[in-house]
């Protein structure tokens, strides 16, 4: 399919969001590849609702621009695409990581809520407590440089709306493409814990990554 650019964000609704993103994810392996295991198969709204709602999580899906407000089309914009927090492969425990993130509020919506039709769903992502996660393409729409973009978005949220002075995340060992969209970006590894899930008889290990604000702007 023809993917428009550039993505933007939208509040992740579950009501809407959560049967497409459910069909993202086929398998076992591909939960625990998206999400660590904070997650039970099979996979259902319910989790997904209550994933939505931890406090202090801002999850957001991303879309195509091609029904979009002119600031949000235009991807530059971000603080009017965020929204109230629902209750959020290059992955991230997700395709990347381990994934959970417990923490205090990142405080007050940074935006309005957007329309509830607003361009095709492509990609998944949330922030918690400072920690990237749940980053997920479309299987549709992978192959085509939109993880880096996705991450890129989540990034700028952080740093440029939330003002957060680091962003952590924890990609497995074997997923290599999304290690490197996470070093191209500036990422680098603070940690390794080997072995911390074992999955059909094989073990996967972790790194945890850190970009910090002052990092980011050299």
């Amino acid at each position: 399919m023809t993917i428009p650019q550039p993505l933007a964000l939208r509040p992740f609704r579950p009501s809407t969001d959560a049967p497409v993103l459910r069909s993202w994810i086929p398998d076992p392996t591909a939960l625990m590849t998206w999400a660590g295991p904070n997650f039970t198969w099979p996979l259902d709204d319910a989790q997904l609702a209550a994933y939505a709602a931890e406090p202090g999580r801002l999850a957001w899906t991303a879309v195509s621009p091609d029904a979009t407000t002119d600031a949000t089309r235009t991807g530059a914009t971000l603080g009017a695409t965020l929204g109230t927090p629902a209750g959020t492969p290059a992955g991230t425990t997700d395709g990347t990581t381990d994934g959970t993130a417990d923490g205090p509020s990142l405080g007050p919506p940074l935006g309005p809520s957007l329309g509830p039709s607003l361009g095709t769903p492509l990609g998944h992502v949330s922030l918690a407590d400072g920690r990237l996660g749940r980053v997920l393409i479309a299987p549709g729409a992978r192959g085509r440089g939109l993880g880096e973009l996705l991450v890129s978005l989540a990034v700028s949220v952080g740093f440029d709306e939330l003002a957060l002075p680091e962003i952590r995340l924890g990609v497995w060992t074997h997923n290599t493409a999304a290690l490197r969209i996470y070093e191209k970006l500036g990422f680098r590894t603070t940690a390794t814990l080997e072995a911390v899930e074992v999955v059909d008889g094989v073990p996967w290990s972790v790194h945890r990554m850190r970009l910090t604000a002052s990092d980011r702007r050299q």
